[in-house]
């Protein structure tokens, strides 16, 4: 499941159709704020919405839990399916657009941010969405971020409408980017962004189509990889919350031992919320736990104010000896369950839509370039440039039709490259492997070295297509 959040008009609902390659029910795309509602995309036989209310008693739907954010929150809820292959493999949730008055905030008449939170511990990606004409983050998109803390492994952003801008404008939004992100996202990991322009039109400024055909590459094989981890990230939230349960323990009953048997309750009731701090570092060296494993202080107290602390359980140790029984042996064994089950199926891969669109024919990535140029030629790529490259190898005093390494060497190190893929090159050049180029090998060397400079990856062995000709064997005639 992929969560999209983006402030108004950056392009979530035409991210789903650019993905799906087509329109699905209640499906509303505009300039100004058109989704007003969260809208679970799902797979279905036939075409339908399917209202919040009747959603959430729903027992084959994951969302019986969002009931408790009441009537305001389920009439702006809905489930639409249709008959889609993306939608096999994964279920997209469309967000409202994020508004930056404070009226509009107040007037969605639930906690947006909350429900927003309730998604992300469920989902396995969140994409937050940003325009390259739109990249100020208004109070309430700081506040919808701020309530992924703790999710941040899942989020990805996407620079969405970079074909707009030029290059160089292009360069500093970007930078704008990363920089309004910073003051948000407090990680000291740098956030995976990918730029493009992702809908079905052609692009405005053509100038960077390599950089955006690659950044969908890679957006697409990240969201490809999540059907194939699923299971394990539902092993590692169940961790999550069993370590977090065990925590919640310690706090409740330290509480509840605190607590006078008569008088004052409520004085010492307020005298412990205020020292929440000084037992959280209390329980983290009475008990070996992380800090990191403990709630926010601020949100807790605040929770703690709600209750009766004389009316909480104290500790069970065979309870937290259960837990830590689970975290030792049996998680261990599901693990290897779950890889010997991955190992048994096939891999599971996202397909359809716009996923089939860049594996088919001669626009799949790469083709036509690099080391897969003239592929399907039945001309040796490398001899429209062989006469050049025939100069040079005359220059370096062949012997017998061949060159010795040494004297390959002095031409090959003025690419600059380093030795590392230069010997590499050597080696897929070296035919024969008789450690000297003759004069079709020393040609193919400098057009992998061509290949390199111009920002290509190098095969890890030579393609078929680039073997010179008189190092082709000959096939055995047809009687």
């Amino acid at each position: 499941m992929i969560l999209l959040v983006g402030q108004y008009s950056t392009g979530k609902t035409t991210f789903i159709r650019y993905l799906l390659e087509q329109d699905f029910p209640g499906m509303r795309i505009g300039p100004e704020p058109t989704t007003d509602s969260f809208i679970a995309v799902m797979y279905g036989d036939t075409e339908g919405n399917t209202p919040g209310n009747a959603l959430v008693v729903d027992p084959k739907k994951p969302f019986r839990k969002l009931s408790r954010f009441g009537n305001a929150f389920l009439n702006r809820f809905m489930c639409s399916q249709l008959p889609n292959q993306v939608l096999k493999s994964i279920s997209i949730i469309d967000s409202p657009g994020i508004l930056s008055g404070e009226k509009q905030r107040i007037s969605r008449g639930y906690d947006f941010c909350q429900v927003l939170q309730w998604f992300a511990e469920r989902v396995d990606r969140i994409i937050l969405l940003f325009d390259a004409h739109k990249l100020d983050i208004s109070d309430e998109f700081s506040e919808a971020i701020k309530a992924f803390r703790g999710q941040d492994d899942k989020i990805r952003v996407v620079l969405n409408k970079a074909d707009q801008v030029d290059t160089q404008q292009l360069m500093r939004v970007y930078g704008a980017l990363m920089w309004s992100l910073g003051k948000v996202i407090n990680t000291p990991e740098v956030l995976r962004v990918y730029i493009g322009s992702f809908w079905a039109q052609p692009l405005q400024n053509t100038d960077n189509r390599r950089l955006f055909e690659a950044e969908a590459q890679d957006l697409f094989r990240d969201i490809q990889s999540l059907p194939q981890k699923a299971a394990v990230r539902k092993l590692n939230d169940l961790i999550k919350r069993a370590r977090l349960a065990k925590v919640h323990a310690y706090i409740i009953s330290y509480l509840k031992k605190e607590m006078p048997n008569v008088f004052g309750k409520e004085n010492k009731k307020r005298e412990l919320i205020v020292r929440l701090p000084e037992i959280y570092l209390q329980l983290q060296r009475e008990y070996q736990i992380s800090a990191g494993d403990f709630p926010e202080v601020k949100a807790m107290q605040e929770q703690l104010e709600n209750y009766d602390f004389s009316k909480f359980h104290s500790l069970k140790p065979k309870l937290i000896e259960a837990v830590d029984n689970m975290l030792t042996s049996k998680i261990s064994s599901l693990m290897s369950l779950i890889t010997q089950e991955e190992m048994s199926m096939p891999t599971q891969m996202v397909q359809g839509g716009a996923f089939d669109g860049t594996t088919e024919g001669p626009f799949n990535q790469g083709y036509g370039e690099g080391a897969k140029e003239g592929a399907d030629e039945e001309e040796w790529v490398v001899a429209k440039d062989k006469p050049i490259y025939d100069e040079l190898f005359y220059t370096l005093s062949p012997i017998n039709g061949k060159i010795t390494g040494v004297n390959a060497k002095k031409e090959m190190v003025t690419s600059k490259l380093p030795n590392s893929v230069l010997g590499k090159i050597w080696k897929l050049a070296d035919c024969d492997c008789d450690g000297m180029l003759d004069e079709e090998e020393f040609a193919l060397a400098k057009h992998l070295i061509k290949i390199k400079l111009d920002g290509y990856e190098l095969p890890n062995s030579l393609p078929s297509h680039l073997v010179p000709p008189s190092h082709r064997k000959s096939l055995p005639k047809a009687d």
